[in-house]
């Protein structure tokens, strides 16, 4: 399954699931992404960690290694 690490600048995505257990998966979900939630990939940095990305509204940078807890479809 992709997971939101794999997503190219400009795609815009769904959330099928989320990795990880306790505090980490929390914190994911604090910052709104959760099951269903369409995601928007504005910008990668050069070394690709962190992805600046749109989620319901707002502007999220999210590192890479929470990204690859992040599964999702489109």
């Amino acid at each position: 399954m992709r997971t939101l690490k794999d997503v190219t600048v400009g795609e815009t995505v769904n959330v099928v699931r989320l990795r990880g257990t306790g505090a980490v998966k929390r914190r994911i979900m604090d910052m709104g992404i959760t099951k269903g939630a369409r995601i928007y990939v504005r910008k990668v940095a050069p070394l690709g960690d962190p992805v600046e990305v749109n989620v319901r509204g707002y502007e999220l940078t999210v590192r890479r290694a929470d990204a690859e807890m992040v599964e999702i479809e489109g």
